[in-house]
């Protein structure tokens, strides 16, 4: 971690020099909140629930496998999701995402969604006209899933879902840009779920944690492999992502001793940047994964993790949607 993030995780003087903007911050944060509660600016109703998957701060939390785990566990319950995203790093037209699409025009996360097969995904910069468009194209939809979005109160929901990085949690608490915080901790009372990944919940939040020790080779997904069968190999691991120590640290509990490699989050990579000379396997997130298979050889293996949560939590959202429209 580098530069001003290297800031949210501590405190000290400096802080001093950037609370001002952080007040101002959180000024407008709060007015925008007030000005969309009270119908000055407008937002929008669709015409089946929604359910936002959120933060209330920077960097990954989760929220990705959380969304793919709701979507799975929705269709197993007869519903039929769609996933709507922004595509971060995309082109930010309005589309439909389909494993074959290019992570450059749709984004590395909804790529990684798509290519799970589990329900619908589109990508737009408008998340109401993308919702609209998905719905139109699948008439049978009966629940939007909105990866992030949050603070995107343009589109009405009626079902928020914040995921707080357990370890992490809230940096120093400070908003931004002294600290890592979009939003106020007192948000959380508005939300109608909280979700801890790793670390300890409190009554009343759900507990989530990712699993997975079974790798895949890039260039042929069915040939897969487990920690044994990297010993006494070479192993280095990249991740551009949200957290990548998360990455690390997971790698470490499945027994394999890598040399890490962190990259910023949404990380464009290239094949040459990837070379190193004494590596034997090079271990990659899913996320990763997608922006590197067109220039992947045979040392690329890639960690398939899903989310593990409370049960309690989709019993809770399957009651909270049923009212739709009541």
């Amino acid at each position: 971690m580098a530069g001003i993030e290297a800031l949210w995780y501590q405190r000290n003087w400096r802080h001093l020099l950037l609370l001002p903007a952080s007040w101002l911050f959180g000024a407008m944060a709060a007015l925008r909140r007030t000005l969309y509660r009270h119908s000055v600016l407008r937002s929008f109703k669709l015409s089946v629930p929604v359910i936002v998957i959120g933060n209330i701060s920077v960097g990954g939390t989760g929220k990705t496998p959380l969304t793919l785990k709701l979507a799975q566990q929705l269709s197993n319950a007869g519903r039929h999701p769609v996933i709507i995203s922004r595509g971060f790093g995309g082109n930010k037209a309005q589309q439909a995402v389909t494993p074959g699409s290019s992570a450059e025009e749709v984004g590395d996360e909804p790529k990684l969604m798509a290519q799970r097969g589990i329900c619908p995904v589109w990508v737009g910069r408008d998340r109401v006209a993308t919702a609209q468009a998905a719905l139109q194209a699948h008439p049978l939809c009966d629940v939007i899933l909105c990866d992030d979005g949050l603070q995107h109160y343009r589109l009405q929901r009626d079902v928020e879902i914040v995921v707080i990085d357990g370890v992490r949690r809230f940096g120093n608490g400070y908003l931004l840009p002294a600290g890592p915080l979009r939003e106020p901790v007192s948000r959380l009372a508005s939300v109608d779920a909280v979700v801890i990944n790793g670390g300890k919940n409190t009554p009343g939040q759900y507990s989530m944690h990712l699993s997975g020790d079974i790798f895949y080779h890039l260039n042929d997904p069915k040939k897969t492999a487990t920690a044994l069968d990297f010993k006494n190999l070479r192993i280095h691991a990249i991740a551009g992502i949200g957290h990548p120590q998360r990455y690390f640290d997971h790698l470490s509990t499945l027994g394999l001793t890598v040399t890490p490699h962190a990259f910023p989050d949404h990380h464009p990579y290239t094949q040459d940047e990837l070379i190193y000379p004494d590596c034997d396997a090079l271990l990659l997130t899913e996320k990763d994964a997608v922006k590197c298979a067109a220039f992947a050889d045979d040392k690329y293996w890639v960690l398939r993790v899903d989310a593990q949560i409370d049960p309690a939590l989709t019993e809770h959202l399957l009651r909270k949607i049923a009212t739709h429209g009541r």
